[in-house]
């Protein structure tokens, strides 16, 4: 899986073609000549940090090796603005993550949040996710040297930002589209690890109707065979199971959630049709996974809303909106 920057595209631009196979039963596959996710033998020693290039005072980009990921991993990291005049302070970590076949770069090319987070007391860090944005453990056939950016992400990355930033151990996480899975994924397979969590327009209940099959779109797009991710939805229910944020819901709480969604069309932007389509297939597991917190008596900050586009006009307002929720996992003031 390549690791290499990407020029941007949207997700709506990608995944919309779902929409018209979801009433049909049609399930993607990759082209013939598409392989399994390479099997790479991981080392035995922690993630290490193999070059670093500072953009400006506040943000560097690094490039870690993970033995999880078994390649090389790109990460922007944004510094608080007090960091280098408090060189004895410990700092709360907040993720940022990609949506599907976007990459690291995304945030911060896409909204304000460098100058957004300027008078927060955190550290931001955004790290790539793979080609299709999908932040887990990649089955590819049970095999164990498969890609895992979720331990990449949750374990390895802090270490290193343990070491290298003086990190502290309060962290929150949000993401779009594929990164809200992860967000809303991370929390609840490692309960207490994040004290927020927050999507926007993500994916929260990976077996409920259609979303196998945007699940297939998205892997599928990116020259990969579905069943590497994590097998086939039937046979391999149980791991479906174990990374599907709505049935592993209950192991969120005591985390302060946030979840956003757009319903779709009608929406005010005739020119990303696309957009609009695939926000409102994302709309009713959304509300779905709503319910399924209700039920369990978690409270969680939810905003459904009218309209709608798959794309960052939507998530920049939502970000801001849920930086309270953020800001007090993130034990800020």
């Amino acid at each position: 899986m390549s690791h290499k920057p990407r020029p941007r595209r949207r997700c709506a631009t990608v995944l919309a073609v779902t929409t018209s196979l979801l009433g049909t039963g049609v399930v993607l596959a990759a082209p013939s000549s598409a392989a399994p996710v390479a099997a790479t033998v991981r080392a035995d020693e922690g993630a290490t940090v193999v070059a670093e290039r500072w953009l400006d005072a506040r943000t560097v980009d690094l490039t870690i090796d993970s033995p999880a990921v078994g390649a090389s991993v790109p990460v922007r990291v944004i510094l608080p603005t007090g960091y280098a005049a408090q060189p004895d302070r410990t700092w709360p970590v907040l993720y940022l993550l990609q949506g599907a076949h976007d990459d690291y770069t995304s945030w911060t090319r896409e909204t304000d949040v460098v100058d957004f987070l300027a008078d927060k007391d955190v550290l931001t860090v955004m790290p790539a996710s793979g080609p299709t944005g999908i932040p887990t453990d990649w089955w590819n056939y049970g095999s164990p040297a498969a890609p895992d950016y979720e331990t990449f992400q949750v374990d390895e990355l802090m270490t290193v930002l343990r070491q290298k930033f003086r990190t502290g151990t309060h962290r929150a996480v949000a993401g779009v589209s594929t990164g809200g899975y992860g967000a809303l994924a991370f929390a609840a397979r490692r309960p207490g690890t994040f004290g927020a969590a927050a999507s926007y327009s993500g994916i929260l209940d990976t077996t409920a109707p259609g979303m196998p099959t945007v699940l297939n779109a998205i892997v599928a797009r990116e020259n990969l065979l579905p069943l590497t991710l994590w097998g086939n939805p039937l046979l391999n229910r149980d791991n479906w199971t174990r990374h599907n944020p709505y049935a592993q819901a209950r192991h969120l709480k005591g985390t302060k959630l946030y979840v956003s969604q757009g319903s779709g069309l009608p929406n005010g932007d005739p020119g990303n049709l696309e957009g609009a389509l695939l926000e409102g297939t994302l709309w009713s597991q959304a509300r779905r996974f709503t319910r399924q917190l209700e039920a369990l008596g978690i409270p969680a900050q939810v905003h459904f809303y009218s309209g709608g586009v798959h794309d960052w006009p939507y998530w920049r307002q939502e970000f801001k909106a849920s930086w309270p929720t953020l800001a007090a996992g993130l034990g800020l003031k």
